[in-house]
């Protein structure tokens, strides 16, 4: 089974996107486990700026279908 790594925002108008796949549950979760993957807890300048333009969010796993050509 692969999983995806999705970054969600609270602001209902940002959509979510997916930032990585194919990924094993072991490393989807390492990934989500990290700080600097939430606003609320990460202090890099990158992170920062994101919240700034796109307000809070988190990255959060799934796993991945095996429909559609974005599961490559």
């Amino acid at each position: 089974m692969k999983y995806k790594i999705i970054r969600f925002f609270q602001a209902a108008d940002v959509e979510s996107y997916t930032i990585r796949k194919n990924l094993t549950l072991a490393a989807a979760q390492a990934h989500c486990r990290n700080p600097e993957t939430s606003s609320s807890t990460a202090t890099s300048k990158r992170a920062r700026t994101i919240t700034e333009l796109m307000g809070p969010w988190f990255d959060g796993y799934e796993k991945q279908t095996s429909k559609g050509a974005n599961n490559v």
